[in-house]
């Protein structure tokens, strides 16, 4: 049993590089008027369709639910992402490494430039960071792709999750010592990095930005699956609620020092996650998820042996799971989520 699990740890560690999340409580406080077109920056909870497929591995069951064959996304249907952009009356942005495809009238909702694996700084996986998503973003604006009023009608959302704290865990894993004295430091950077990563995208002309808090990593199904996923592992939490209060006080910081109507917000995936897990579901919007931390596709989720045997296993119904698989919300997972901050951030807001 036990080699079993480690072996399973082992084969979803890439999965955890591709969008887990850390915790904190702060709702967006501003109201902000609904914008014509989103603008996405950030990793796998809003990629809707950036990743290489060469270097993909969202085969089936993936995109199950929606649009019923993988299509790029993190989950058996929606992401972060198309939720946000429904909200805002729109349709999900276009994944820019599709815009080549595309004529310029279909990019009338915004642009999608987030990929699964990246963070804020290099992560283990290979992809553009959210640095070099904001070069793409300035160069569309360079090359009068897109124009001063299509970004000044924008709203940014970006997406931090833990791929960065990952990839640090694994460069000092051996190194306890090393740990635990440059756990803060690294920490500060992370914050520090993505304020300036916030400032450059508000630099660029976009008034209105968003940016994630960090999710509850101690309740992944990464981690609680180690104890059949009956509890969280809470200790895991200090990390991701010291980054949190340095992002509500930067963000704040930003907030007072803000010129032109611009603003900055905080979306509370954390407190999303959390009362959903708490409360097995999100009762307010009669949804039901059993058994909270386990996922809907167990083992590696959507791939095979060389016999073509399948490595995963599926649930009946992905409508009663909250994770899709080991990191991933599922498309009923995100629809409580949203549902939880459009009743309580997001209804502040507007």
């Amino acid at each position: 049993m036990e080699s079993t699990k480690l072996f399973f740890l082992l084969s979803f560690f890439v999965s955890l590089m591709i969008g887990q999340g850390l915790g904190g409580h702060y709702p967006l406080r501003q109201h902000f008027e609904v914008s014509n077109k989103l603008l996405v920056f950030g990793d796998s909870y809003v990629d809707t369709g950036n990743e290489p497929s060469e270097q993909s591995f969202i085969n089936y069951p993936y995109g199950m639910t929606f649009p019923g064959k993988p299509d790029g996304r993190y989950s058996d249907g929606y992401v972060l992402t198309d939720y946000f952009a429904s909200f805002l009356g729109l349709e999900s942005p276009i994944p820019y490494m599709q815009l080549y495809a595309v004529s310029r009238p279909e990019l009338k909702d915004g642009v999608n430039f987030g990929v699964g694996g990246t963070g804020v700084f290099e992560t283990l996986v290979s992809g553009p960071n959210i640095t070099r998503q904001i070069d793409f973003l300035e160069e569309l604006i360079d090359n009068s792709t897109l124009t001063p009023h299509y970004i000044d009608s924008s709203i940014a959302l970006v997406s931090i999750s833990g791929n960065d704290y990952m990839t640090y865990l694994v460069r000092n894993i051996l190194d306890l010592v090393g740990f635990i004295k440059g756990i803060k430091p690294f920490v500060r950077s992370m914050v520090d990095e993505t304020i300036e990563n916030l400032k450059r995208i508000n630099s660029l002309g976009v008034k209105k930005v968003v940016v994630t808090a960090l999710g509850p990593v101690e309740c992944v199904p990464f981690m609680t699956f180690l104890i059949s996923y009956e509890q969280c592992f809470p200790v895991l939490s200090l990390v991701a609620d010291y980054h949190n209060i340095l992002l509500r006080q930067a963000v704040d910081r930003l907030n007072r020092e803000a010129t032109n109507d611009s603003h900055f917000s905080i979306l509370d995936l954390h407190g999303a996650f959390s009362y959903i897990i708490q409360n097995k579901g999100y009762p307010e919007g009669n949804i039901t998820f059993p058994t909270p931390l386990k996922p809907c596709c167990t083992g590696v989720c959507g791939q095979v042996d060389r016999e073509g045997n399948k490595l995963y296993e599926l649930c009946e119904d992905p409508k009663s799971a909250f994770y899709w698989d080991f990191v991933h919300p599922s498309h009923e997972g995100w629809l409580a989520a949203f549902s939880y901050l459009t009743d309580t951030d997001l209804k502040k807001s507007y």
